[in-house]
């Protein structure tokens, strides 16, 4: 049983996931009003925390991630989701730095979700509340608090993870020395709800879906969930990606319109494997939460009214090619930030591998990277020499 700052939970460990689970003694206070509990959040931890313990990281994942953010996953075998950024000698150095990264509130990889087991033996399906960025950053706090850390150096994340990145400097600005956003936005744009919707329509359409209680009949909703991944994914590509894998299939396929998908080499590229690693209804309720997410709206419509009377210093990053958070919508950010007063940067990268460009081989980011986290860490009295391979 861990005891800190208020917050009791007993560490549990299975097939390599590791979680907090807090008893009913210890509900998760929802944006809707309702409380949850029990309440189990899984996360996976880096490197060594000081003594001083002011060296914690929080990497927030993005959409379809895990809390493996730096070594494989033990349960789909896939690797590290963010091995360029995270690890020994690379921008956030697991040399000086305790890095922690929590299956996000909703998902499908330990952390409580619509597949995890509720009091009643059944999965909590369609029966788990709604929730909100606010509720994923509220189970991570409890976490963090539980593992002993009263403020963590920096938290950082790309997508869905800059948004409760940017959740975390607003709702806790004592708590957050640095705060990094990835090719996010502060407001889910229409074009990624139409995006997001169609995943859902997709999923909720295919028949095995069974109203959402498809575990409870022992199938799943995998050609809804492909498609539903596809459209994510195609998002994450640049235009110019698109079109030529759009070329590149027409030519192999001939107009081979199978509804079996048999011949559909885009689809089969992008959907392949994530309807057996990814439950399908944690697809329904974090799409849902990335589209009702819009900061400012919460603070008399003005998103600078959010970062009000805090002291984390922000580094905002865009790519140049990402059209599902273009550039813009970083600027937004950082023009926010700076009419509250915040210490900030923002810096476009150029870029021709879209949203995902995140994930990919990109100097010029993570030098970038690199130098914030340094001139923050000095700042924060912390040990350089990190960055660098």
């Amino acid at each position: 049983m861990i005891h800190a700052g208020g917050a009791a939970a007993k560490l549990q460990a299975a097939g390599g996931v590791r979680s907090l689970a807090f008893d009913a003694s210890t509900p998760l206070q929802l944006s809707s009003g309702e409380a949850l509990a029990p309440l189990a959040v899984a996360f996976e931890t880096y490197g060594a925390l000081n003594p001083d313990r002011t060296n914690a990281v929080l990497v927030c994942h993005s959409l379809t991630g895990d809390q493996f953010v730096a070594s494989p996953n033990p349960i789909t075998g896939r690797p590290a989701w963010w091995p360029r950024i995270v690890g020994p000698g690379r921008p956030i150095d697991t040399n000086r730095f305790f890095v922690i990264c929590s299956n996000v509130l909703g998902g499908s990889m330990g952390t409580t979700g619509p597949g995890t087991i509720a009091p009643d033996g059944l999965p909590h399906s369609l029966r788990l509340p709604a929730i909100t960025m606010a509720d994923a950053v509220r189970a991570q706090a409890m976490l963090v608090e539980a593992l002993g850390i009263e403020n963590l150096f920096c938290v950082i994340g790309p997508g869905m993870g800059g948004m409760q990145a940017l959740q975390w400097a607003s709702a806790y600005p004592k708590r957050v020395f640095s705060c990094v956003t990835v090719a996010a936005a502060a407001k889910q744009s229409a074009q990624n709800i139409a995006l997001a919707e169609l995943g859902r329509q997709a999923i909720m359409a295919d028949p095995d879906w069974r109203n959402g209680a498809y575990l409870q009949h022992g199938v799943r909703p995998t050609r809804g969930g492909s498609v539903a991944r596809t459209s994510a994914q195609l998002a994450g590509l640049s235009a110019q990606d698109v079109r030529s894998r759009f070329e590149s299939a027409r030519t192999q396929e001939r107009f081979a319109f199978n509804a079996e998908g048999a011949n559909d080499t885009m689809r089969q590229q992008q959907g392949a494997g994530f309807v057996d690693r990814f439950d399908a209804n944690s697809y329904l309720y974090l799409s849902r939460a990335m589209d009702g997410f819009d900061l400012g709206a919460d603070f008399g419509g003005r998103l600078s009214n959010a970062f009000q009377g805090g002291a984390t210093r922000h580094g905002v990053f865009s790519f140049s090619s990402d059209w599902r958070y273009p550039p813009e919508e970083g600027r937004e950010i950082a023009r926010a930030l700076a009419a509250a007063g915040a210490e900030a940067s923002f810096l476009e990268i150029t870029s021709a591998q879209g949203h995902d460009a995140y994930m990919g081989n990109e100097p010029a980011f993570e030098a970038a990277l690199t130098g914030f986290i340094d001139a923050s860490a000095a700042a924060r009295g912390l040990a350089l020499n990190g960055g660098g391979a």
